[in-house]
């Protein structure tokens, strides 16, 4: 089965070609191939197309491109020029199913699900919960229905959908029962499908057991999120209702106290939106330095211009995760890896390095050779970067959410359990 896969951020649309095996008995088979894979990025304005085709050197083009919708127009009209995998027409044409990433699947989607109509609705709808990214993902939908037709099936991941397995008691907030219960408030979580990837390729890499197994995943990038798994699925995470609870991120506050928002409405006489634009858009790494929510710049400011700003929010971004990581060893009971991931989880060692120090009470050390070393995997790979035979093992590991999403849409459409 040749799958396509679209990824939709909120301002990038991630995309690969898969030739998955029809016949896959399990979640952890990897389709046989990656066709094509490139991205669109920084939709909304002058956009870059980037692209490969069978691991060969890589193209790009601009465009303006104010939507989604346009963007997945845009690929689909690169990919009808190009011959994929020695195939006599264009890469399009062999496409058998679509895998979409929906970042918001709210209490009824636990699993994939394939498209109609009602679940469009669904997800429209739960855009007020997600509002950066169900509508990017509606607009890739439809860009891809309008570009491959009715006759292909397409199916919806969600990343809320790992989360669905926490328990009650981590779910829901001390809110008046019947009030939460109306308006649907509850501890959601989000980054589902990184977080699933990174527990996949654990186990893959490693040769453990999902059956009585403590992890601790860390998804540093722009948005940031921790998940505490046992038994290889999700019983606690550290976004919430919206993907604004929790760590410090590039341009999100993470826990904040709600009195905050009432406070600021009325000394800086604006309404609640406002707040939560700033909240969301203006805080986090970008709101405490005052120049970049980039770490990697923060990093060289702090170290080149001795930027206080800087290093303050880089102390507060690594105290943050630390405190998390305390916090999910109480509650999984120790931990038998943590596994860092996302582009600061992946690509700063020194990071990693912060966060761990001062957590050796625990048997967490790093290894300062492998650590530095542990950079530019392939996706799906991992790499210790602990000394062997610690209590808690860390690792690095570089998320696959397209081949997660590739594999989920096999198994949706064929039924595989």
């Amino acid at each position: 089965m040749r799958v396509l896969v679209l990824n939709s951020g909120s301002s990038s649309l991630k995309f690969r070609l898969f030739d998955c095996r029809r016949e896959a008995s399990s979640r952890d088979d990897r389709p046989d191939r990656t066709v094509i894979k490139g991205a669109v990025k920084d939709i909304g304005d002058t956009a870059s197309l980037e692209y490969e085709v069978e691991k060969k050197p890589g193209m790009k083009t601009t465009r303006v491109i104010t939507d989604h919708h346009q963007a997945v127009r845009w690929l689909f009209e690169q990919l009808q020029q190009l011959n994929c995998g020695g195939a006599k027409s264009d890469c399009l044409a062999g496409v058998q199913a679509v895998g979409h990433r929906v970042v918001h699947g709210g209490e009824r989607f636990s699993q994939p699900v394939v498209i109609n109509p009602d679940v469009m609705d669904e997800v429209d709808a739960l855009g007020e919960l997600a509002p950066l990214h169900n509508p990017a993902c509606l607009d890739g939908i439809r860009g891809a229905r309008a570009a491959l037709g009715a006759t292909v099936p397409m199916v919806a991941v969600f990343d809320t959908a790992f989360h669905h397995t926490m328990p009650s008691h981590a779910k829901v907030y001390a809110l008046p029962h019947e009030l939460a219960n109306r308006h649907h408030i509850r501890r959601y979580g989000f980054h589902g499908i990184a977080h699933a990837s990174l527990v996949g390729s654990y186990f893959e890499n490693t040769g453990r057991r999902s059956e009585g197994s403590r992890l601790i995943t860390v998804q540093l990038g722009n948005g940031c999120s921790i998940t505490a798994v046992k038994d290889g699925k999700s019983v606690e995470t550290s976004m919430g209702f919206t993907p604004l609870e929790g760590l410090v991120m590039g341009t999100r506050c993470g826990d904040l106290d709600p009195s905050v928002v009432n406070y600021l409405c009325q000394k800086e006489n604006v309404d609640a939106s406002e707040v939560d634009r700033w909240l969301n858009e203006q805080s986090g790494l970008l709101g405490l330095s005052g120049r970049t929510n980039d770490m990697k710049e923060l990093l060289q400011a702090a170290e080149r211009d001795r930027h206080e700003p800087s290093q303050m929010a880089i102390e507060v971004f690594c105290y943050r995760v630390k405190k998390y990581i305390g916090a999910y060893l109480a509650v999984l009971g120790g931990a038998d890896a943590i596994v860092f991931g996302g582009g600061i989880g992946e690509a700063a060692p020194d990071i990693r390095r912060r966060i761990c120090e001062g957590m050796e009470w625990c048997g967490l050390r790093l290894d300062p050779l492998l650590n530095r070393a542990a950079i530019g995997l392939q996706q799906g790979d991992v790499a210790r970067i602990s000394p062997e035979g610690q209590p808690v093992e860390v690792y690095v590991g570089a998320a696959d959410e397209e081949t997660w999403i590739a594999r989920e849409t096999v198994h949706c459409l064929t039924g595989t359990p």
